[in-house]
């Protein structure tokens, strides 16, 4: 596929049944030495007859039953519905299974959401399986009953077509007068387009990059060699590691490419006052610079220039950041923060507050830990356990993502260890940024007419062809 203007080259034959399949099919594709050519592979597990490959409908469903069977001694049972999607071999997948609910024959499940994909492939008369159980606890749960239909049908929403008798075929086989073991009634439908990652970047959104280097006297004097500052003539120090490695994949998100850099922890001249919020370029009025090796030269000139210092405060580089994402709601720009530190922070309760007000906003932080300094409080930062907290109020999304660079550190691959550290550190940007994006009901603009790097660079940013 040809992603300036997302032109389809060609598809390959489909391989049935295959989890290492050899395609066959040549393709012939125009080669011009002056441009750059970017391609886009996608690769699909195709069970459908529908000929659209991309469905990222999700759908929202609720369900209840009525005067189900009774299946436990004391007179109860405990229902769960199991889901499936029919193949084309006739045989079904598992797509959903709900939660148990305890010793009722009117079971409400929680409402639930699922991809159409997942569900139907894209083929809307494919045949739907609902299987109903009680749970039992050695595992061995007995059928209750079962019934089909079709996302088609389900797609009509409550209604009295999509009122369904669960029937047990064992029973239906030997009761002449038997009816149905229950009724499932649909309560909820719901269907809404999801939107991926690079839908929003197609469109147009601009990811703003800026990087926050920690200047504190933690880190050793930078003339000597044990400093995690130091200039090493044929190695780059962790610093310089952790900038090229996110900045190079970064970059070709942002369109003009002027990176703010800024410096904390240290005393800045002329006056040398510490100061938590310094313009690494040395000037006063524009902390921009241009790409990432303008942004690594800002950095060597800070190191000739400033006192190493202290204390370690986050806050104020966040609260910068947030104040320009706080200006910018409507999903048109979004900005990522990457701190570079290497100790524990002081001003923890502040950096806190900073990170839950920074939470509602069109903003994700990355913080990549040099040195091997204890770094759990980062972790409290990362809020992937537990949800971040100020004072009671709770963030609206998870926004940190928290990397110590001595868990990618390989001496004998210096390149490896450097993509290594890209991937985990940008892992979690796709979500977070799509979070931020549904909670605000932003969808992405009407897609350009070209797009260069970013495509190609897509998978660099998350693992997964489609980001949702």
């Amino acid at each position: 596929m040809d992603v300036s203007g997302s032109t389809m080259v060609g598809r390959t034959e489909v391989i049935m049944n295959n989890l290492n399949p050899r395609f066959v099919k040549k393709f012939l594709v125009d080669y011009f030495f002056e441009e750059v050519q970017n391609l886009k592979f996608e690769v699909y597990d195709v069970d459908s007859k529908s000929a659209d490959l991309k469905k990222h409908d999700l759908i929202t469903f609720k369900f209840r039953g009525e005067n189900l069977d009774k299946k436990d001694t004391f007179g109860k049972s405990d229902p769960f519905l199991l889901i499936y999607r029919e193949n084309l071999d006739e045989g079904y997948t598992l797509c959903h299974k709900t939660e148990v609910i305890k010793k009722t024959l009117n079971p409400s499940w929680k409402p639930f959401q699922i991809y159409s994909r997942a569900l139907c492939n894209g083929d809307y008369d494919r045949k739907i399986k609902f299987e109903c159980f009680d749970w039992d606890r050695d595992g061995g749960h007995d059928l209750i009953g079962v019934f089909e239909t079709s996302a088609r049908e389900l797609s009509r929403g409550p209604c009295q077509t999509n009122v369904y008798q669960l029937i047990h075929p064992k029973k239906k086989a030997k009761k002449k007068k038997y009816t149905h073991s229950g009724l499932i009634f649909m309560e909820q439908y719901k269907m809404e387009k999801v939107f991926s990652f690079l839908d929003y970047i197609q469109g147009g959104t601009q990811m703003n990059f800026t990087v926050a280097v920690d200047f504190t006297a933690s880190n050793g004097d930078p003339r000597q060699a044990t400093s995690l500052h130091y200039m090493n003539p044929y190695q780059p120090n962790h610093y310089l590691r952790a900038l090229r490695s996110v900045g190079d994949v970064i970059q070709d998100y942002d369109t003009d490419k002027l990176f703010p850099a800024l410096g904390f922890g240290a005393r800045v001249p002329p006056h040398m006052t510490v100061s938590h919020e310094f313009f690494m370029n040395g000037r006063s009025d524009n902390p921009f610079c241009q790409g990432i090796d303008g942004v690594i030269e800002a950095y060597k000139m800070s190191l000739s220039r400033v006192q190493l210092y202290g204390p370690t405060n986050f806050a104020p580089v966040i609260n910068h950041v947030a104040s320009f994402a706080a200006a910018t709601k409507d999903g048109s720009e979004y900005f990522i923060l990457l701190i570079i530190t290497d100790g524990i922070i002081t001003d923890m309760q502040k950096t806190k507050k900073e990170i839950v007000r920074a939470a509602s906003l069109p903003m994700s932080i990355i913080i990549v830990g040099v040195g091997n300094e204890d770094f759990t409080a980062m972790e409290e930062l990362d809020g992937d356990e537990v949800r971040l907290s100020f004072q009671g109020k709770v963030a609206e999304r998870d926004i940190v993502q928290f990397v110590p660079f001595r868990d990618f550190e390989n001496a004998n691959n210096a390149v490896i260890s450097q993509a290594q550290l890209a991937k985990e550190v940008l892992a979690e940007i796709p979500d977070q940024f799509l979070s931020y994006m549904r909670s605000n009901g932003v969808k992405p603009r009407p897609r350009r007419g070209s797009i260069t790097s970013v495509a190609s660079q897509s998978s660099a940013i998350a693992s997964a062809p489609e980001l949702r």
